[in-house]
């Protein structure tokens, strides 16, 4: 089983959530959906901007809690190194 650490952006210069799943398919549509309620779902955070992939969940949430604790800066190139145009990864992931 895979597990993901994603971030998920509102636009480029908007707000940003970082996040854990072992189904990162299923998580950023419920995201999309606001089927949970909370930040994500109150600042309309639906973009999937960027993730990386584990082997096992305790490397996911160690990865997690780093980011974080990142500052904003370091997110953001962290994300523009691979994804310059912020562009929605979502459908790249739907396959």
């Amino acid at each position: 089983m895979s597990y993901y650490v994603y971030i998920l952006a509102s636009r480029k210069d908007g707000a940003i959530y970082v996040g854990v799943t072992n189904d990162l398919v299923r998580r950023v549509y419920e995201h999309r959906l606001k089927a949970v309620p909370g930040f994500t779902s109150k600042y309309n955070i639906t973009r999937l901007v960027w993730f990386e992939v584990y082997d096992d969940p305790i490397s996911a949430i160690t990865r997690e809690k780093e980011l974080k604790k990142w500052k904003r800066a370091w997110k953001v190139h962290l994300i523009e190194k691979d994804n310059p145009g912020w562009s929605d990864l979502y459908d790249s992931i739907c396959v």
